[in-house]
């Protein structure tokens, strides 16, 4: 009996948005939180102070202050991210690198964004950023709805899910973001991760044109069977400080 070649494994990149491809914290975070605040307390008849304890509450507790409100108030998803997320003067704000857009590109696989943001905003971003044509797909929040509800990041559910429907396995994955509940949640399902580390604590500098910052070069090799065991933290498999680091990875 012949036997057939195994089909070559493609790897699947799942790239965050917000300080991850692009520093959020300088262009959109300030202005989201204060778009939230006031929405809570326009819709829910809050207390500024009040709304602003509550969003931060459902943040850390869900992930996504949406998804407290929608369990708990009845918010309407659509209204809520159109209301929150119109930020005015975004494109001007936008900076990021040009040395982490020509890694995109050479990187091997498909690549794919999966924010928490919403479609319009995403598009904004990667439009202004020229990275649209870098990336086979953008899966956002209005995606991450299964059998009638949200489940946006961090839910295992939602990775699992992602896999299936890119129809690979979740160790044919890496998920590269900013948040460690996250991280956490896809390599539980057995998915690799990447840190993206240059954006916290605003600590990124530069701009549309500035060069990569440096870091350390950790990377991960995945086994052909099974899933590589991560360092400490276990589920974070390489902390990186510039998208050209994941070049390095095995």
């Amino acid at each position: 009996m012949k036997r057939h070649a195994a089909r070559p494994r493609t790897r699947v990149w799942l790239f965050d948005l917000d300080n991850t491809l692009h520093d959020a914290s300088h262009a959109a975070f300030g202005q989201t939180s204060l778009a939230m605040n006031e929405y809570m307390v326009g819709h829910l008849g809050l207390a500024p102070a009040e709304a602003a304890r509550l969003r931060q509450h459902y943040w850390s507790r869900y992930g996504a202050t949406l998804l407290g409100l929608v369990r708990h108030h009845g918010v309407q998803a659509a209204h809520f991210l159109e209301a929150t997320h119109r930020h005015p003067g975004l494109e001007q704000r936008l900076r990021t690198s040009l040395h982490d857009r020509a890694a995109l590109a050479r990187l091997p696989g498909r690549r794919y964004v999966l924010t928490n943001a919403p479609r319009d905003y995403t598009m904004r971003v990667l439009d202004t950023l020229r990275l649209t044509p870098l990336f086979d797909g953008v899966i956002s929040i209005e995606d991450m709805s299964m059998f009638g509800q949200l489940r946006p990041k961090p839910d295992a559910r939602l990775f699992r899910h992602i896999a299936v429907r890119l129809r690979v396995r979740p160790v044919d994955c890496v998920l590269v973001e900013d948040m460690l509940e996250n991280q956490k949640a896809a390599r539980s399902v057995g998915m690799q991760t990447a840190w993206m580390r240059r954006y916290l604590e605003g600590r990124y500098r530069g701009h549309l044109r500035g060069g990569a910052s440096s870091g350390s070069n950790a990377g991960f090799k995945p086994r052909e069977v099974g899933v590589h065991p991560c360092p400490s933290p276990r589920y974070v498999c390489a902390k990186i400080r510039s998208l050209q680091q994941l070049l390095t990875l095995g």
